[in-house]
């Protein structure tokens, strides 16, 4: 196994708030899988924690553009910087988060350094942009149209360096094959496997698969979100939806992206602590982040 750094990115600027005057919670889960001893059973360096920007939507309104814009152009910066640095020193980067905003760290540094590509695991497609929509709002929901330079310039854009991912260099894993999104991506050139379609094909099959596509870029970076799960094992995500994977499906779809000399990390996102009051499922998805990495 790889030398690992754990790095913690706990921003929420890319969500909704819940509730009038609550703020998302998956700002809790670096502290959460830390909790459950994931650095310790990794043997993981302790990368730290980079600090986000005050969550702050006050004001906003729908055609206002992206919620928290500003810092989260900042945060970008930032954790690029980060991610960068353990790319450098070629330990696999476990990124935990979070929402599904932080890829653009990630994204915007491998985007620095050459061609990169994404596997996207994730219950959602996240492709919605202002072709496609009345308005944007909130960029966890909007993060692979962002990355492939669909999105306000100031967030998909920045040191002109858009598109973060190409469309050809994208994957798309663990969807329902109800996405409304599902044939845009396609038409777009965006590989993109459902759920049924990955159980049918074999997990380990599909992760293979995704490890040979990748062979032409200098690398490839993996985002994993909680709503990939069903929400039978992972109800504690932000926006569980009925058809997902279960766990010994998703370390097994995992272990040859993660084993893969590209691979230069994975980032998780989503869970929420605050929907999880005894920590069961902080406990599962931890457990199956160590086996997956571990191979």
């Amino acid at each position: 196994m790889r030398p690992v750094t754990v790095l913690d990115a706990p921003s929420n600027l890319g969500l909704r708030a819940p509730a009038p005057g609550t703020i998302p919670g998956c700002y809790k889960l670096a502290g959460a899988l830390r909790d459950q001893g994931l650095a310790r059973r990794l043997g993981a360096r302790d990368g730290g924690v980079v600090v986000p920007p005050r969550y702050d939507i006050h004001g906003w309104k729908p055609g206002d553009g992206v919620l928290n814009a500003a810092a989260l152009a900042r945060y970008t910066r930032t954790l690029a910087d980060r991610v960068d640095a353990v790319v450098d020193s070629g330990d696999l980067l476990l990124l935990l988060g979070g929402d599904c905003s932080i890829l653009l760290g990630p994204a915007l540094a491998l985007r620095r350094r050459g061609r990169y590509g994404i596997a996207y695991l994730d219950g959602s497609i996240d492709f919605r942009h202002p072709g496609n929509s009345p308005y944007v709002g909130a960029s966890a929901g909007e993060g692979t149209a962002i990355i492939t330079g669909r999105g306000q310039p100031d967030i998909a854009d920045i040191d002109g360096l858009a598109p973060y991912c190409r469309v050809d260099d994208l994957i798309v894993l663990g969807v329902r094959d109800y996405d409304e999104e599902l044939a845009e991506v396609r038409d777009l050139g965006i590989t993109v496997r459902t759920t049924p379609e990955i159980v049918a094909a074999g997990p380990g099959v599909v992760g293979n698969d995704v490890v040979g596509h990748f062979a032409t870029c200098d690398g490839f970076f993996v985002h994993l979100d909680a709503d990939v799960l069903d929400p039978s094992v992972m109800p504690a995500a932000d926006a569980p939806d009925p058809g997902g994977l279960d766990y010994p499906h998703l370390v097994e779809l995992l272990r040859p992206l993660l084993a893969a000399p590209g691979c230069v990390g994975m980032q998780v996102t989503i869970y929420d602590p605050d929907l999880d009051p005894d920590g069961r499922y902080a406990a599962e998805l931890t457990d199956a982040v160590v086996e997956a990495v571990r191979g």
